[in-house]
């Protein structure tokens, strides 16, 4: 049997549309509660406290199960991105702090950094351009 058509009939059907609106509420709230608590301190402290809770849940093993429930709502924020440099520091704090946590630190979070490093470079650039124009 083709292995594609094995995993086909093995993976579960996912509904598109309840998942995009799972995430797209479980993200507005997060954005509400972004919204209170800048109001209430600022950007500074609010991205603090959604760094501290998201790597708090990722090192008590809750946070995978909020993924699996809300979806990409609470990956996508910096919330995910807290819990990919959190999961690396779990997962190989074993191996000592420089050849396991210091190598692997933003193993998962790497290419972010990297690519949005780039993207907003280029865009710069662009928008320099236009205005020189």
């Amino acid at each position: 049997m083709d292995y594609k058509k094995l995993v086909k009939s093995l993976t579960p059907p996912e509904n598109c549309i309840k998942n995009t609106l799972v995430a797209f509420l479980s993200g507005g709230v997060i954005g509400a509660i972004s919204e209170i608590l800048v109001s209430t301190f600022n950007v500074d402290t609010m991205l603090i406290i959604w760094i501290f809770i998201a790597s708090l849940l990722t090192g008590l093993s809750i946070f995978d199960n909020l993924a699996d429930v809300f979806k990409m709502g609470v990956i996508i924020p910096i919330t995910g991105f807290s819990h990919s440099v959190t999961s690396s520091t779990i997962e190989y704090k074993k191996d000592g702090l420089i050849t396991g946590i210091g190598s692997n630190y933003f193993k998962l979070a790497g290419s972010v950094i990297l690519y949005g490093i780039l993207s907003a470079a280029l865009l710069a650039f662009i928008r320099g351009i236009l205005c020189i124009l």
